[in-house]
């Protein structure tokens, strides 16, 4: 089944869901996007780190300072 098969046939289960149905579809979804993004946060900080993107404990805690100034 192809992405569009499969958004239609949601859109149909979304129309005839009851609230507990429409709850947990909500919670699963959301949960799924959070986690995607967390997992490519967690992709880009590993590139970073590969590339040489770092900071220093120094380095870190004056940008922590200077964000507590603003």
């Amino acid at each position: 089944m192809g992405a569009l098969e499969i958004r239609e046939e949601l859109h149909k289960y979304i129309e005839i869901g009851d609230k507990q149905f429409l709850n947990t579809l909500y919670k699963t979804a959301k949960s799924y996007i959070e986690q995607k993004n967390l997992d490519r946060m967690i992709a880009e900080g590993e590139a970073d780190i590969k590339a040489g993107r770092t900071y220093g404990l120094k380095e870190a805690k004056k940008m922590v300072d200077d964000w507590e100034k603003e």
